[in-house]
């Protein structure tokens, strides 16, 4: 994705805010964008290019009451169901590719010191992109404002570690997911720095196909822990790999998108996106 591309999608990004601040009041094709400060036909077009739906029918999907249908379609055996009978095209499971590996307690206590990182720096359809891998899968991807904080972000997370700037092949693996090319993917694999209860949400999240969302009340019910769900809301919100594993499809009971690491309105276009690629005839 190139400057244009990214600028295309800062528009996006602002004309999905505007339409999630003022859902209620459902703006029309020419308010959202008079707020992006283009022509109604430009913004249809760019809008329509970008999501595969006009800005009419991203709003629907982007809803309370569609999110509330979702929720009711799962019935509270979403990860039963999937897992059983598998899923095809663009609504398989993230878990037939995706592998976690958890990090050795030596490696999760050192702050990830011996580790040598490679990372990278791309775009996506939802902005900029922070991503680094061991020799052993992604340990980190994250939407960035900067290079310069999304670096800072991984150091964080990994004090101690050796990096270099480059970029791999575990990183080209991943990145693929955005293409949307399914039957392409590689195994995916992943080497995560988490406690056993953070990995164990984690490898849950794997389990919601693309299009379907859940509550924090029900990923806690199916990993055995119906009474942790303000636990399970903290492992989500540390989350290290944003989309590869889908903390976006976790919502609010009461179909409210609720908050997100990288941006409630981030978290609206991946959903709406998303439900285009899947809803849409």
């Amino acid at each position: 994705m190139g400057t244009q591309e990214m600028l295309n999608y800062d528009r996006i990004e602002n004309a999905i805010h505007f339409i999630y601040d003022n859902f209620r009041e459902q703006p029309s094709l020419e308010e959202i964008a008079e707020y992006v400060h283009l022509s109604p036909f430009h913004f249809q077009r760019l809008f329509k290019e970008w999501a595969g739906v006009t800005p009419k029918k991203f709003l629907q999907y982007t809803s309370i009451e569609h999110a509330k249908k979702v929720l009711r379609q799962g019935n509270g055996t979403l990860f039963d169901a999937t897992l059983e009978t598998g899923l095809s095209g663009t609504g398989r499971l993230h878990d037939l590719f995706v592998a976690i590996e958890g990090m050795t307690p030596g490696e999760y206590r050192n702050g990830g010191e011996n580790l040598s990182i490679n990372y990278s720096f791309a775009t996506s359809p939802f902005g900029s992109i922070c991503i680094g891998s061991t020799e052993k899968g992604i340990c980190h991807l994250s939407f960035i404002g900067s290079e310069d904080a999304g670096l800072a972000e991984l150091k964080e997370r990994f004090p101690n570690a050796i990096y270099r700037e480059g970029v791999d092949q575990a990183q080209l693996n991943g990145l693929k997911i955005f293409n949307h090319d399914w039957d392409a993917l590689p195994k995916v694999k992943l080497h995560l720095r988490g406690t056993d209860f953070q990995l164990k949400v984690w490898e849950s999240l794997l389990k919601i196909p693309e299009g379907n969302l859940t509550t924090y009340g029900d990923l806690a019910q199916s990993i055995r822990r119906p009474g942790a769900s303000r636990a399970v809301g903290s492992a989500i919100g540390n989350n290290p790999v944003a989309f590869l594993i889908p903390c976006h499809r976790v919502i609010r009971a009461t179909g409210n998108i609720g908050e997100y690491h990288w941006g409630s309105s981030r978290k609206a276009a991946i959903l709406g996106w998303e439900a285009a690629r899947v809803y849409a005839v």
